[in-house]
This record gives C-alpha cells, sequence and structure tokens, in this order.
C-alpha cells in the first residue's frame, strides 16, 4: 500500500517538543518518568524495537532530526551533534534530538526473558547523565496518534473522476468506510518472522512473530481475523509497523480502536473516524 510521502518524518518525530535555538551546557538531567512511548507519548513498559521518547533538559545543545544524509549502510545514526543513547551498553538509533527532547529507537536485547530491566543513560560529547531502570516487555504496542483522540490512519483511493489512486488521511473530514482497507501505524510490535537484521532498516515486508495473537479491536469487539490482511514492520523504517485491515461491513460509527497482542493492549481513547452504510 502506498504510504504519504510526510509520514516517515511525522512517525519518527513523534509529539516533538520544539526546542529553542541556541546551546545548553548545564547537567543531563531526565528520569524514568521521562521515558514514553513515542507513538502514545504515555509512560509504561517499553519493548525491544519501538520507538520511544526521553524528555528531560540540557540533553542537546540545539535540535536535530534525522535526515537522509544521516542514514549509512543502511542504518540509522547512532550519533547526533554528539548525542548518544545507550541501552544496556547498546547504542540506540536516534531519530531526533533537542535540549529538552530525544526519540531513539529500543535496542533488541540479545537472550532477555521478559518481562525485563534495562539501564539506560545518555552522553552528550561524552559527558554523562544519570543511569536509570526501564522495564522491557516483549510487545507494548501503541498506535500512532495525529492528536489525542485520533490515530494516524491511512487509505488509498481513487478521486471521482480519476483513474489515479491518492493515499488520504482518514479525519473526521474524509473518515473510512465500512468494508475499505485501511492502515494503521503502530509501534512496539515485537519479532518479527523473518528476524529483522538488527540494526539494518528493515528492506522487505515481514509479519510479527505473535500475529497468531494479535487482535485489532473496535469498541471491545475482535474484528474477525480474515479482516487482518497484514501486519509487521513498514519496510525501510526502523520500528515502524504497518496493519492493513479491512473494515467489517457493520462497523459503526467512530469506534474506539486499539490493538492488542495478547494481554498487552494499545492505551484507551482513540476513535476511529467512519462513516458507517447506515446511521
Amino acid at each position: 500500500m502506498p504510504r504519504p510521502w510526510w509520514l516517515p518524518a511525522l512517525l519518527a518525530l513523534g509529539p516533538v517538543l520544539w526546542a529553542g535555538d541556541g546551546e545548553n551546557r548545564g547537567a543531563l538531567s531526565y528520569s524514568a518518568a521521562g521515558v514514553v512511548n513515542a507513538a502514545s507519548n504515555t509512560p509504561g513498559p517499553l519493548a525491544p524495537y519501538a520507538i520511544a521518547s526521553l524528555y528531560g533538559a540540557g540533553l542537546a545543545y540545539s535540535k536535530r532530526a534525522v535526515t537522509e544524509k544521516d542514514i549509512r549502510g543502511n542504518q540509522l545514526p547512532t550519533e547526533l551533534d554528539g548525542v548518544r543513547v545507550l541501552v544496556d551498553g547498546l547504542a540506540a538509533p536516534l531519530y531526533y534530538v533537542s535540549p529538552e527532547q530525544i526519540n531513539f529507537l529500543i535496542p533488541y536485547v540479545t537472550g532477555a526473558r521478559f518481562p525485563t530491566q534495562v539501564k539506560l543513560w545518555v552522553t552528550l560529547d561524552g559527558r554523562r547523565g544519570p543511569e536509570i531502570e526501564l522495564p522491557l516487555h516483549e510487545t507494548a504496542p501503541a498506535l500512532f496518534q495525529l492528536d489525542a483522540t485520533t490515530p494516524i490512519v491511512t487509505a488509498v483511493r481513487k478521486p471521482e473522476g480519476s483513474d489515479e489512486q491518492r493515499v488520504v488521511v482518514i479525519s473526521k473530514d474524509e473518515p473510512a468506510r465500512p468494508g475499505e482497507i485501511i492502515t494503521l501505524w503502530a509501534t512496539g510490535l515485537g519479532r518479527t518472522q523473518p528476524p529483522v537484521a538488527w540494526p539494518q532498516l528493515p528492506r522487505e515486508p515481514a509479519r510479527i512473530a505473535n500475529w497468531q495473537r494479535f487482535q485489532l479491536l473496535l469498541d471491545g469487539n475482535p474484528v474477525p481475523a480474515a479482516n487482518i490482511l497484514y501486519v509487521g514492520v513498514a519496510p525501510n523504517f526502523a520500528g515502524l509497523y504497518q496493519i492493513n485491515v479491512r473494515l467489517p461491513e457493520d462497523t459503526g460509527r467512530d469506534p474506539e480502536i486499539r490493538i492488542a497482542i495478547g494481554d498487552a493492549v494499545s492505551p484507551q481513547g482513540l476513535r476511529l473516524p467512519v462513516s458507517p452504510k447506515k446511521d
């Protein structure tokens, strides 16, 4: 399914607190409470290969987002403008740094039994910040969001009178339709089959290893498994997963939407804009 050109930047940065320009050479300050899932911006357990955000102070000298030039050898950089994030001593790939926020990818923890605890610290030009402990689970599903109540969802449509397809962002002004194939964007869905060649960017689709335990819930009701067409990594985007699903024909108006892998469920409160066939 095609993706809008702006999606990589939006998903990589997540909810960014844009910092002002200028240097900040104070002590690095952050805590475990300031590490959240970058998709939902909520605290809680994270998972290997999930995109996370760390909030604090004095984390960098200026704001800087990863660019195509930073990707070398098909890998995201592990240092941006002197900033590094270490997870149990492993350098984490970085998406964005600023004095108040860092977005990074949780590395795979070799041989870990979940749930587990990992140690994280940040360095800035060799100056080391405090060491904190983070809980890691096998999965920590979360949907990327347009705003506090709306997930990022896309669909491919043909405008009236045109033979060319275009990608649209589902919203209240352009809601999804029952029976339509939509794509949701998530992080924290865990390992894949075949495994992603860490730390390489994935080049090919690979569905999640726990696909048989995956559920998409609309108003608390699971969508039939036959309607879920693909759950796996989005090629060329590390830590980003896509969920392709055909909405049931009886989908009601603006259902609450959550995803689950076993007992791990995404945060509540998001609603999928849907215009049902019959009101």
